[in-house]
Parts: structure tokens; C-alpha cells; sequence
């Protein structure tokens, strides 16, 4: 072999083994064998007169070589896309697939809607939704765009902040004419509560007063759920009292069905963001996406400004 064959597709299956960090995951990811995805790591290193990895039975090690190569394919790959996409989308209508990552509740709740809007604006592009509370890694999982709640560590994704969300203490009226109303904090620790399983420190709200002081009460309860949707549904139900994001629960809010409870007390609203992978901002439809995401989501009930 010589170096006319380090093709794109070899390369492209060199970068997401790299990436998944397994030959059978990229196989999966690709619709092929895994036999196909192994003699497009061969033929590479043939072609290039050496190893880039070193394979055992548990993990996948880049060599010195394979490194150097990893971070300049992604580049030619990158600029490959980018050239490619300007080129198709010069002259007529936007083509091709973007894949958006997004909390279950919101993505069922408002993002679908969004993304629905999207398309009839731009039909020839098709959208891949996974909806997941996992923190998923962009680049490991192929992802362009995620749309996160909550604080973000430090990363080499692009983030654009979209502003802070709500969250609201609330019950249904019929649990609280069978149980009472809270009159003060002090009275959560008396109700049972619906919390979150996948949050850390449910088992404490925080809470700040009137006068910004900040209020930490003990609760419990029998019911512990990991999906918004389902906390949203036992709230309906009577089940207890629940700290709910103001999107989530405005259309039970509007009909009557849940009251606010202790509205001069609120939890700490939480941060509402997009991240982009690196290589995917500069490609126009994924641009297009971020832009109708940010506006979609700024109209949010519950949502303030960055």
C-alpha cells in the first residue's frame, strides 16, 4: 500500500475508535461488522508504515504515532466537512443531519416543538434527537449540540449560555386540602416530597427568603423518581410537594391543577445551556439549529437572561 490509500473513510473510522475508545461501538455506530471497522485500522496503519494503536482485550492505546495522526485527521476531516457543506448548501436548500442531546422533560416538554418549527423551515435537513438526563460526552457519542441544565465543568466545548431556569415550590390543590398548606419553611420537613434520585442533595432543599437569606430544610418522602416527567406526574397525583422548573409545570399552573406554595421562598435557579462540539460550529446547519434552540428556549416560561 502506499499513501493514496489513507482515504477518508479508513481515517473517519480511525478518529471515532479513537474517540469510542472500542472497534465493535464504532462498528454498531457505522451499520457494519466489526471485521470491516478492524481491516480500516490495518489498511491505515499499512498505508502509513505504522501503528497507531495498541489493542488489548480490555482497552485501545494510541501510540506517539497514532496521537500526532489522530489530531491531524480530525483537522483534514473537519475542513473536509466544512468545504463540503459550503459547497452543497451554496445555491440551493440546507441538506444533511444534525444530532441534538437533550434532558428528557425539557425535550419532551419544549425542545420537540422547537425542532418541529425547525424543519418545516428548513426540510432537508434531518435532526437526530436523543433524549437522556446522562451527561453525555459530544465527542464520544457523535453528538453536535446538547442542551444542559445545571453547572458545566470546564471542557473544550464551545458553550453558549441561554440564561437561568426557575424552579418553584408546588402541589396539587387536592394534596394540599388533604394535608394543609406550608405556612413556613420549617413546614417542608412535615410533607412528604418527590425527589429526584439522579440529583445530588435532594434530601435538603434550599431555599432563600425574602431577605436573600438562604434556608436549608431536611425533607423526605416515600417516593424517589429519576426522570422530570415522572416527578411531574406524581405532583399531579397528590403524591407530595416538589421542587418543579417553571417549564415544566406552567400548563398545570394555568389550569388550576397545582398551586405555588411558599412564593416568597425559591430555590436557586439553575443554569440553562447549549454546548457544541468543536468540530461541528462552524458547519451552517448546526449553526441554524443553536440559533432556533437559543430563541426557543429564551421564550421558555421561567426562563431569565444569562
Amino acid at each position: 500500500m502506499d499513501r493514496s490509500d489513507v482515504t477518508l473513510e479508513r481515517m473517519r473510522s480511525f478518529v471515532r475508535v479513537v474517540e469510542r475508545g472500542s472497534l465493535s461501538a464504532v462498528a454498531r455506530e457505522q451499520g457494519v461488522g466489526q471485521s470491516t471497522v478492524s481491516r480500516h485500522m490495518a489498511e491505515l496503519e499499512a498505508a502509513l508504515g505504522a501503528t497507531l494503536l495498541n489493542r488489548t482485550t480490555r482497552r485501545i492505546i494510541l501510540t506517539d504515532e497514532g496521537r500526532r495522526f489522530h489530531a491531524e485527521a480530525r483537522t483534514i476531516l473537519r475542513m473536509v466537512e466544512e468545504a463540503t457543506d459550503g459547497v452543497r448548501n451554496a445555491g440551493g436548500d440546507l441538506t444533511g443531519t444534525v444530532r441534538v442531546s437533550c434532558t428528557a422533560a425539557l425535550g419532551v416538554r419544549h425542545v420537540c416543538r422547537a425542532l418541529f418549527a425547525f424543519q418545516d423551515r428548513y426540510p432537508g435537513i434531518n435532526v437526530d434527537l436523543s433524549l437522556t438526563d446522562e451527561r453525555i460526552d459530544l465527542v464520544r457519542e457523535a453528538m453536535d449540540v446538547a442542551i444542559r441544565l445545571g453547572p458545566l465543568p470546564e471542557s473544550s466545548l464551545q458553550r453558549k449560555a441561554v440564561g437561568r431556569s426557575r424552579r418553584i415550590l408546588v402541589a396539587s390543590r387536592r394534596y394540599l386540602a388533604d394535608h394543609g398548606r406550608p405556612e413556613r419553611p420549617d413546614d417542608l420537613s412535615r410533607h412528604p416530597t418527590i425527589r429526584m434520585s439522579n440529583v445530588a442533595g435532594s434530601d435538603t432543599l434550599c431555599l432563600y427568603g425574602p431577605d436573600g437569606a438562604t434556608i436549608r430544610v431536611p425533607v423526605g418522602g416515600r417516593l424517589l423518581v429519576d426522570h422530570g416527567l415522572a416527578a411531574r406526574e406524581a405532583l399531579a397525583q397528590g403524591r407530595g410537594i416538589a421542587t418543579a422548573h417553571v417549564w415544566l409545570v406552567d400548563d398545570l399552573l394555568a389550569e388550576g391543577a397545582i398551586d405555588h406554595v411558599l412564593p416568597d421562598y425559591v430555590p436557586e435557579p439553575v443554569p440553562l445551556s447549549i454546548l457544541i462540539a468543536p468540530s461541528r460550529i462552524r458547519i451552517r446547519r448546526v449553526r441554524l439549529v443553536v440559533d432556533a434552540l437559543v430563541a426557543a428556549l429564551t421564550e421558555l416560561p421561567g426562563i431569565d437572561g444569562p
